[in-house]
């Protein structure tokens, strides 16, 4: 049965609009020659925080306000675009919004958070020990702790893969990344409620590969670590909930390395003149690897934000591997 139904998809898409358009999708001529498919690309780089989470923020917020009347704050924790999304829905809601962050996270994302009325905490070595410290301070502060994946999150998310099956109802494949999964999750619900048979391919690093690993063996598996550039895949624990439905409704998943993603991101510039975050890239890049394979189809890939530094990205244009 599927996470989500049509309607509540439908019902989710006012509520998003009211602060956001629907993001395009396009066909990019300079991609089809790359790699010998016609590529739609889905923009949720073209959204109000440059990601695709800013949907999931809205709806979420909106489903704690009305279940939660008297909460005064969230917390949450992120590596970047998750706590935009949230600290935005947040304070636009009237409430405080605690943003729980790794060390040495992103210097440009901790800022926009704060423009978007968030207060940026800084504790442990990755995003899975900033997660255990956001639910610790959701107990002693009587906050309201965001989760990572949650179904109010998944429904907002959901109008993108919404709009995408609406506007190309011809696609062999979507590849899409994973981070912690509402973002492929919500693709395979609104692929199963369409009754289509588009194959949904979720994409992770080489040096985060805990979906990866877990979907192929069937059950959950951590790493010890998820050092990739690529911070929106730096995962190395995979999310229950999110795995029970992806493991289903996945036709595989792929891993691309650093450097691959670090192409993907030159070749979007070059030929698109949009930027790409690094998980944003890993799409492009496990189309390229699996060129030959996908060569005549039409697929999808999923530009999920293009929120990168300023010098990850010169790094990138000057041809090397952040």
């Amino acid at each position: 049965m599927p996470l989500l139904t049509l309607d509540d998809i439908e019902k989710a898409a006012p509520l998003v609009y009211a602060q956001m358009a629907p993001t395009p999708q396009y066909v990019w001529p300079q991609l089809c020659d790359r790699t010998g498919a016609t590529v739609w690309v889905k923009h949720e780089n073209h959204t109000p925080t440059g990601a695709f989470k800013t949907r999931g923020g809205i709806t979420y917020i909106d489903w704690l306000k009305h279940t939660s009347p008297n909460i005064e704050g969230i917390v949450t924790a992120t590596r970047g675009n998750h706590g935009q999304a949230q600290a935005r829905a947040a304070t636009a809601a009237g409430l405080t919004a605690k943003i729980l962050v790794p060390h040495n996270n992103s210097v440009e994302k901790n800022p926009a958070m704060r423009s978007f009325g968030g207060t940026v905490i800084e504790h442990g070595h990755d995003f899975d020990e900033a997660r255990v410290e956001a639910e610790r301070l959701a107990k002693v502060e009587n906050l309201a702790l965001v989760p990572p994946f949650h179904p109010e999150i998944v429904r907002g998310v959901a109008t993108y893969a919404l709009e995408l099956f609406t506007a190309v109802q011809d696609l062999d494949t979507v590849y899409v990344p994973i981070g912690c999964g509402s973002g492929i999750c919500s693709l395979i619900t609104v692929r199963d409620v369409l009754n289509l048979k588009t194959k949904i391919v979720g994409v992770v690093s080489t040096e985060a590969q805990a979906a990866k690993l877990s979907f192929e063996a069937g059950h959950l598996i951590e790493t010890p670590s998820a050092q990739t550039f690529a911070d929106g895949i730096a995962v190395r624990v995979p999310v229950e909930a999110a795995f029970a439905i992806y493991s289903q409704g996945a036709d595989r998943i792929v891993a691309v390395s650093d450097d691959e993603v670090a192409e993907a991101m030159r070749i979007y510039y070059r030929t698109t003149h949009n930027v790409a975050e690094g998980a944003g890239a890993a799409p492009l890049a496990a189309l390229i690897q699996e060129e030959d394979k996908m060569r005549g189809k039409t697929v999808g890939v999923i530009l999920c934000g293009g929120n990168v530094d300023a010098d990850v990205f010169t790094l990138v244009l000057q041809g090397k591997t952040p």
